[in-house]
């Protein structure tokens, strides 16, 4: 009875020095889940952001107002037919 106790201790004391203290041990399997946590928000808004461009890009394909827009806005282009006025402060 004394044996199966000692080995069962034995065994016992591994287990948990396993758990512990060797590679994949618990401490290390929650600073995976924090990390596997914060990849998975990261990842959403990236897919967010990642939507969004893409619906500008289909918007660029068969849009002429939001070309007409972004030549505006990002390039100083104007139309024809319109007058350009610059209003320089003080």
């Amino acid at each position: 009875m004394k044996a199966l106790v000692a080995i069962l201790l034995i065994l016992f004391v591994y287990l948990q020095y396993k758990l512990w203290i060797l590679d994949g041990n618990i401490k290390e399997m929650w600073t995976l889940e924090d990390r596997i946590e914060m990849l998975v928000e990261e990842n959403g808004a990236l897919q967010t952001r990642n939507n969004a461009l893409q619906a500008e890009v289909e918007n660029l394909k068969t849009g002429k107002d939001v070309v007409e827009e972004k030549a505006r806005r990002d390039l100083g282009l104007v139309g024809k037919d319109e007058t350009f006025f610059q209003i320089v402060e003080p």
